[in-house]
């Protein structure tokens, strides 16, 4: 028996979990469930991460979540308790699975176009980090943060599966042709794990044109692998296509703690009805149970539910209109008694157990992530981003007489678009600028030099925050302003 903790959600977060752990207790899956204390409820007892300490330890011993959906508390100031489990426990590939359900009908499905798409989604930085500040009354930031090590971690856990899967095609969506420097990173990376899968075709798309292609010729994308706020996005565009969130699973997928969830809402206007639909949680179940290794299992309760599906048997949220729907204990019966039942398409073919994925438990302290070669670094120069109503040829004059014998005046820019030595009176301004400093003919700077321009800068203005700007090896590891 191996134990896993449950979560049983808020909303209709409980009557859909019983409904999957009676299908599980049925087939006979061999699992323990300890009951942990997290959601909404909890938050209201004082707990500002949605769970209690005892939750934690469980779910830190046993190495595996099952979860309802959960709610987090509006206007509080709290974060949301799912990102906080995902992050907390650092599983950094989010990994859902859309495809074609026969009985649930779509665009798609009526015009015989079968989906299979696989999303994989970084799931620890990126502007989830929530690292955010006003820096003006008018001026609000978020810091978006890719490292190197994160993204090999998501995008070679990608590239393992893609081939588990026997995948077509591995693609790296992405906006490098703006973010250069962040999406580039991710990008950067993903072309260089792709060497080391030749027998996988991989390529790559920019994202609002992936979306398009989505939903025109969603048939010729396989595992598509992109960073965070844009993972979400597309997850949730992939869910549209084959019926909704209520038919997309969801793996929160770590090297020491996994998470699977239902990540549809919690539906308070139906909660204690009995009447919601337990597919995208039951989905994500049979997804931990093959995690687990428990493929007899998954393979009997999947194929019961295609061929319950197939029998037009469905919830009053979705299906044949002129079959009455039933309710979600009756939906689990059905799904019960049609164990052992092949259906007509999408039959998951058998498979026996397997040794579960390897989880590594016992920490002691927390893991680096650093790359093994990195190149030589030199600070070069400062960008100031610093708060001030004035025009830029009044900041300029001012910030000219600050840079001594080290430091020149490159460019000020305003929302990333350079208004000094050029620009145009066109561009509309916020009072709030970058002053960019660099090195006279390029010599490295130290630290100390930085600290000395910023004390005798912030006599004229003040100074929001800064960015050190830096040569790694010959490449500028900073940005270029628009139109610099």
């Amino acid at each position: 028996m191996r134990r896993i903790a449950v979560a049983k959600g808020d909303g209709i977060g409980p009557e859909i979990m019983d409904a999957v752990l009676k299908i599980f207790y049925e087939a006979k899956v061999p699992l323990e469930y300890v009951n942990v204390d997290m959601g909404k409820w909890v938050f209201d007892k004082g707990y500002n991460t949605g769970m209690t300490p005892e939750a934690k330890q469980t779910i830190e011993t046993v190495g595996i979540l099952f979860k309802g959906p959960m709610e987090t508390p509006k206007g509080k100031g709290v974060k949301s308790i799912n990102v906080t489990a995902r992050k907390t426990w650092n599983t950094y590939a989010n990994t859902r699975n859309f495809q074609t359900l026969h009985g649930v009908d779509t665009v798609f499905s009526k015009a015989g176009i079968p989906i299979d798409i696989t999303v994989v989604r970084e799931n620890i930085e990126d502007t989830y980090g929530g690292i955010e500040h006003m820096i003006t009354n008018d001026v609000a930031i978020s810091r978006r943060i890719i490292t190197r090590p994160g993204s090999l971690q998501v995008i070679k856990y990608a590239f393992e599966m893609a081939r588990r899967k026997k995948a077509r095609r591995i693609t790296c969506a992405h906006k490098a042709n703006i973010m250069k420097i962040t999406d580039g990173l991710f990008l950067e990376v993903f072309q260089e794990v792709a060497k080391d899968y030749p027998d996988l075709k991989a390529d790559d798309v920019i994202v609002d044109d992936l979306c398009m292609k989505l939903v025109t010729k969603p048939d010729t994308f396989d595992v598509i692998v992109l960073t965070n706020l844009q993972g979400d996005i597309v997850s949730d565009l992939c869910a549209g296509l084959i019926g909704g969130l209520g038919f997309a699973p969801s793996a929160n997928i770590g090297d020491h703690i996994c998470i699977f969830e239902a990540v549809h809402g919690t539906a308070p206007d139906i909660a204690g009805k009995n009447i919601a639909n337990p597919t995208a949680l039951l989905l994500s179940g049979i997804g931990m149970l093959r995690h687990l290794g428990l493929m007899q299992s998954a393979t009997m309760i999947e194929n019961a539910l295609l061929y319950t599906l197939e029998q037009g048997v469905h919830t009053g949220d979705f299906g044949n209109k002129a079959i009455p729907p039933v309710d979600t204990t009756q939906f689990a019966e059905a799904i019960i008694s049609n164990f052992g039942k092949q259906p007509e398409q999408g039959a998951k073919p058998p498979a026996e157990n397997a040794p579960a994925t390897e989880t590594k438990f016992a920490l002691d302290k927390n893991i680096m992530l650093e790359s093994k070669e990195t190149a030589p670094e030199n600070i070069i120069g400062v960008d100031f981003f610093i708060e001030s109503d004035e025009q830029p040829a009044e900041i300029a004059n001012k910030c000219l007489r600050h840079g001594g014998v080290k430091f020149r005046l490159i460019n000020i820019s305003n929302r990333g678009t350079q208004v000094w030595p050029t620009g145009s009176v066109y561009t509309t301004l916020v009072n709030q600028y970058n002053v960019r400093f660099e090195s006279i003919d390029d010599t490295p700077l130290k630290q100390q030099d930085i600290l000395g321009l910023y004390v005798s800068l912030s006599g004229d203005f003040k100074i929001c925050s800064s960015e050190l700007l830096l040569m790694l090896g010959d490449k500028r590891a900073y940005s270029l302003a628009q139109g610099q």
